[in-house]
C-alpha cells in the first residue's frame, strides 16, 4: 500500500513538472513570438512614427535630428501649413474632398450592388459575354481609358467640376468592386429571398430588404476601399480639375512645395499627417466589418 502511495505520488509530481515545464516553454514562445511581431511592426510603424514626430520639428530640425522626438517641439508646421500660400485655407481643400468622396462612395455602393445581384442571382442572354468583358477591364490599365474619358467629359462639358470623378462609380465603374460583391453573394444561400418573393416582394424590395443587410460587410468593405482610395488619388483631380478653389487635400499639399523657394517640409509633413486621419479614423472604425468583408467575400459557395 505504501509503495503504491508513494509511485502515485511520484507520478503525479512528475506530471506537475512536465505541466510546469509546458507551461514555462508556452510563456517563452509566446514572448518570443509577441517580441518578433512586436518589433516588425515598429518597423513596418516607424515611418508613420517619423512623420508625426517630424510635423513638430523646425524646418532645419528636420534635417539635422534623425530621431522622431522633436528637441524642441512647434506647432509652427501646422499653423502656416494649413494658412498654405493660396487665398483658401486647408479647410477648403478637406471640404473639396469631402464634396468627391461622399457622392463617389455612395454612387458606389449602390450600382455595384445592383450589378452584381444581377449577375450573382439572375440568367439573362449575354450573362457571359458580360462578366468575362467586366472581369476584362480588370486587366485594362487605367492610363489606356485616360485619354478617351477626357475628350467625353471635355465634350459634356463637365471639365474643371467635380462630375468626372464621381460620375462613373455612380454606373458601376469599378469592375473589381463588382467582382467582389459577386464572390460575396455566391456565399449566401438563397432560401431568405425566395422566402420574399413566396411573400410577394419584387426584386427591387428583395435587393433592398433581405440582401442589402446580408452585404453589409462586404458593401462596408468597398466604400472603405473607394475611400481610401479616392483620398490618394492624385492624378484624377489633377487631369479634370483647373481651380484652386476646387483642388482636394492631394493637390492642396502639391501647392505646399514651391520651386521657387526652399521647400517647408515641415508645413508638408504637418498637413500630410492632417490628411491622414480621416482615412485611418474611418479603417479603425470599420476594421471589423472590412476583415469580415474581404475574408467572407474570398469564399465561394
Amino acid at each position: 500500500m505504501a509503495e503504491e502511495i508513494t509511485v502515485r505520488t511520484t507520478a503525479e509530481l512528475d506530471s506537475a513538472r512536465t505541466l510546469a515545464e509546458g507551461r514555462r516553454m508556452h510563456a517563452i514562445s509566446s514572448a518570443v513570438r509577441y517580441a518578433l511581431l512586436a518589433g516588425v511592426g515598429f518597423l513596418m510603424l516607424y515611418p508613420l512614427i517619423w512623420l508625426i514626430g517630424a510635423s513638430f520639428k523646425t524646418n532645419s530640425e528636420i534635417f539635422a535630428n534623425p530621431g522622431f522626438i522633436p528637441s524642441e517641439p512647434t506647432l509652427n508646421g501646422y499653423i502656416d501649413g494649413w494658412r498654405t500660400s493660396t487665398p483658401y485655407t486647408f479647410a477648403t481643400f478637406f471640404w473639396n474632398t469631402f464634396l468627391i468622396i461622399l457622392p463617389k462612395t455612395i454612387g458606389t455602393a449602390i450600382s455595384c450592388a445592383a450589378v452584381a445581384y444581377g449577375f450573382a442571382r439572375f440568367e439573362f442572354p449575354g450573362k457571359r459575354i458580360l462578366f468575362a468583358t467586366l472581369i476584362a477591364t480588370l486587366l485594362l490599365p487605367n492610363v489606356v481609358t485616360r485619354i478617351p474619358q477626357y475628350l467625353l467629359f471635355r465634350d459634356l462639358g463637365w471639365l474643371d467640376s467635380f462630375l468626372p470623378l464621381w460620375v462613373p462609380s455612380a454606373f458601376a465603374g469599378d469592375a473589381f468592386f463588382v467582382f467582389m460583391l459577386i464572390q460575396f453573394l455566391r456565399a449566401i444561400p438563397r432560401d431568405m429571398e425566395e422566402a420574399a418573393r413566396v411573400d410577394g416582394a419584387n426584386t427591387l424590395q428583395t435587393l433592398i430588404y433581405i440582401v442589402v443587410p446580408m452585404l453589409a460587410p462586404a458593401l462596408i468593405s468597398v466604400c472603405l476601399f473607394q475611400f481610401i482610395w479616392t483620398m490618394n488619388d492624385f492624378l484624377g483631380p489633377l487631369i479634370y480639375l483647373s481651380s484652386v478653389d476646387k483642388y482636394p487635400i492631394s493637390l492642396a499639399l502639391k501647392l505646399s512645395i514651391d520651386t521657387t523657394e526652399a521647400f517647408q517640409w515641415n508645413r508638408i509633413l504637418a498637413m500630410s499627417v492632417l490628411a491622414l486621419v480621416p482615412a485611418l479614423t474611418v479603417f479603425f472604425l470599420a476594421q471589423k466589418y472590412f476583415i469580415e468583408g474581404i475574408s467572407t467575400g474570398g469564399v465561394k459557395g
